[in-house]
Formats: structure tokens, sequence, C-alpha cells
């Protein structure tokens, strides 16, 4: 019995680990890709609409590679999943009520709401 317990327990870390790395990836990928400044890129034109400056696309990106770096450290991870979970969840409001663009903020709610339950299952740890 006690064996099953910590077979369980171990494979709960691992996937944990797992997750982490997977969003850690996703997220220094993602916040990466708002750096290159070329005028015809796809997150110069989003940021343009968005109206706040570019200065925004750079902090944007700081942020989503600082979270992806937190979430990998034991000790910070819940703090990063929070930060990129707040993340999207601004994406979502910026995209349904700046951009006008409801359907565009299906892929952030999605993420938001992974990064939120993960978050939350890790309030224990």
């Amino acid at each position: 019995m006690f064996e099953q317990t910590s077979a369980a327990a171990s494979r709960n870390v691992y996937v944990d680990w797992m997750l982490r790395f997977a969003i850690a990836v996703a997220f220094v990928i993602f916040g990466a890709e708002k750096f290159p400044a070329d005028s015809g890129g796809s997150w110069v034109g989003f940021f343009d609409k968005v109206g706040a400056g570019q200065w925004f696309r750079y902090f944007t990106g700081v942020i989503e590679v600082l979270g992806g770096v937190l979430v990998l450290i034991p000790w910070t991870a819940t703090a990063g999943l929070v930060l990129l979970a707040t993340t999207m969840g601004s994406a979502v409001l910026i995209l349904v009520f700046i951009i006008g663009r409801p359907a565009d903020s299906i892929v952030s709610a999605g993420f938001f709401l992974g990064l939120t339950a993960f978050a939350w299952s890790r309030r224990n740890h």
C-alpha cells in the first residue's frame, strides 16, 4: 500500500516537471518572438493596433520570458504560472475590447484557463 502511494506521488512529480517544462519552453518562445523589430512583423502590427506603443511589445516579451523561466524554478513556479495567466487574461481583454476580435481570443483564453487551473492545483506545494 505504501509503495503505491510513493509511486503515484513520484509520477505526479514527473508530470509536474513535464508540464512546467512545456509551459516554460512555449512562453520563452512566445516572448522571444516579440523582440525583433522588423516593420513587417506581425507583432509590430498587432501592438500598433493596441495603441500603447512598441514599448508594450517589449514589455510583454520580457514578461513572457520571465514567466517561462520562473515556471522552471520549483519554488517560483506558482508565481510564474500566475504571471503568465495574468498576461494571457490581459491578452483576452485586449483582443476583445481594444482590437475588437473576440474570436481571436480563444487561444489566449485557453492558455489563461489552463495556466490558472495548473497554478490552482499547485497551491499546496
